[in-house]
């Protein structure tokens, strides 16, 4: 199966990373744990926050630190369409069907998919880094058909990046899952709060189908200690966290594509 992955040297890409780029110091985000990604394919697994917002800044970060461009699979109702599935191609995402997820763990591909989908971009109030896995299966069956281990991730602040009023009357009736709550931020901008990246240790697939849920049990457990333990050890990190802004400070906020490569 022929697909097309980002080339360094795209327009689209550069622009695209520009933006990833300034949105990564707007949050000041930083990743930890990039050291457990394996050289060849994995599937990254981890939480999406309201909107799906802190995807760029994930990937920009994964980016900086192993010079390997993730590639995301998308909701197919939300970029389906073209031209954005063109796009989103040349910019390091394609549609999450099983046979393109194969294909790019067969290129060695860094995969990363959010199993909350649209459920978590579009959460209530009341789910605020709450996973909502109860539907989704396809990732772990996946990892086990490609026999690659499975990498997770937790992401903090994802959901702190607009207030949630919760959903507006009768739209989530009209729209189901994809129905957007009313959420508001500093103007038409995120609030600029920091994010903050955990990658876990990576856990290798069984070879039978049949201990899916087990495999994906192992996983959620995983993504929610990593969630729960980024605070833990918060203290420990001050002063990493205090270096970090004093060399934002001397960084422009709207660097050029050149400048973020």
């Amino acid at each position: 199966m022929a697909l097309e992955l980002p080339r360094t040297n795209d327009l689209i890409l550069r622009m695209a990373r520009a933006v990833a780029g300034a949105a990564t110091r707007w949050h000041r985000a930083r990743c930890d744990g990039a050291h457990h990604l394996p050289r060849g394919a994995a599937l990254l697994v981890g939480n999406h926050g309201i909107y799906g917002f802190e995807v760029p800044v994930f990937f920009y970060l994964i980016h900086q630190l192993t010079s390997r461009v993730p590639i995301g699979l998308a909701d197919r109702h939300l970029f389906g369409w073209r031209p954005m599935r063109d796009v989103l191609a040349r910019c390091g995402g394609h549609i999450g069907t099983v046979d393109t997820a194969l294909a790019l763990l067969e290129r060695e591909q860094l995969v990363v998919c959010y199993p909350g989908g649209s459920r978590e971009t579009f959460k209530g109030p009341g789910d605020r880094y709450k996973l909502r896995w109860e539907r989704a299966s396809g990732f772990v069956r996946l990892a086990i058909q490609a026999q690659v281990p499975i990498v997770p991730f937790a992401g903090l602040g994802v959901d702190d990046t607009y207030r949630n009023f919760g959903y507006l009357p009768g739209t989530r009736a009209l729209l189901g899952r994809y129905a957007a709550p009313f959420a508001v931020g500093l103007g038409p901008l995120p609030l600029p709060v920091r994010l903050r990246f955990r990658v876990g240790e990576a856990i290798a697939p069984p070879r039978d189908v049949r201990d899916a849920p087990a495999l994906k049990a192992t996983v959620a457990a995983s993504v929610r200690a990593l969630l729960d333990g980024a605070d833990a050890d918060g203290d420990a990190n001050a002063e990493d966290d205090q270096q970090d802004e004093e060399q934002a400070d001397g960084e422009a906020l709207a660097p050029t594509a050149a400048a973020v490569l």
